[in-house]
């Protein structure tokens, strides 16, 4: 029988820390199934980190332990927390880096993860991933209830990064902006496909920085290599790319800059 799944979600990269803390879940409970969300998130970027959680997290199957550890205030007064849902739990710092995965979930009942007996001692005051958050979730795959970490919070007590939701503008079109680049150089925005679907697509236009584009396409092999496109990619959001190359060098785009969908006007 497979054990349950606990995905890691950090920026460690390629450092030991990762290693480390796959070993103190095996301690805890050698059946559990470890997996590596992504360790690529840039150090301290809790927006590409809420967006990597956000894309990610729903394809595990139910009963999944989700760690993130973004974290650049380890060790300080902020919270460690524990958001249980219908279909999942969440271990990490109050930071708001659970914020967009949550909005997704039903039945969201969040929990401050204080109980030290499911702590490994001492703590580390510079690595509670190792300390805290990987014993924490290994326990819950052994079947300890979220409540039993600590008591429970009410959203207004926890941090919160509201999704940067694109607005209508006065002549119709869709403002939005490049919410996460990819390590392919893909410009993701915050245009989810679902609005992205009201507007014709033989008449799309796409606007950001210096770089128009006419329409949407299927995937990234529909034009010659090296040529801009836009399509929805598999995240479910607008994508602006460049077959076999990087967009967002080839144009200079950052995440922040802003995309406006409109549609030709005869």
């Amino acid at each position: 029988m497979s054990g349950p799944f606990i995905t890691l979600t950090t920026d460690f990269a390629e450092d030991f820390f990762a290693g480390v803390i796959r070993g103190v879940i095996a301690r805890i409970n050698g059946d559990a199934r470890v997996v590596d969300l992504t360790h690529a998130v840039s150090p301290g970027d809790l927006r590409a980190g809420a967006f990597a959680l956000l894309a990610g997290c729903r394809w595990f199957p139910r009963g999944t332990v989700h760690v993130v550890v973004v974290d650049p205030g380890v060790g300080s007064g902020r919270k460690i927390l524990c958001a249980s849902t219908d279909d999942y739990c969440f271990i990490a710092p109050d930071n708001g880096i659970l914020s967009w995965a949550l909005t997704r979930e039903k039945n969201v009942t969040i929990y401050s993860v204080e109980e030290r007996r499911f702590f490994l001692e001492p703590v580390s005051a510079t690595f509670h991933a190792r300390d805290i958050f990987a014993p924490a979730a290994a326990h819950l795959t052994l079947g300890v209830r979220p409540e039993a970490l600590g008591p429970a919070l009410t959203r207004d007590r926890i941090v919160w990064i509201d999704f940067p939701e694109p607005v209508t503008g006065d002549k119709g079109e869709l403002r939005g902006e490049v919410l996460y680049i990819d390590r392919f150089g893909n410009c993701i925005t915050n245009l989810p496909a679902a609005r992205v679907a009201e507007l014709d697509p033989a008449t799309l236009r796409i606007e950001t920085g210096s770089l128009r584009l006419a329409g949407l396409r299927r995937s990234y092999a529909d034009e010659p290599e090296g040529t801009a496109l836009a399509l929805v990619g598999s995240a479910g959001f607008l994508e602006i790319a460049t077959s076999m190359g990087s967009v967002a060098e080839r144009f200079r785009l950052e995440v922040g800059d802003p995309v406006t969908l409109s549609v030709a006007r005869d």
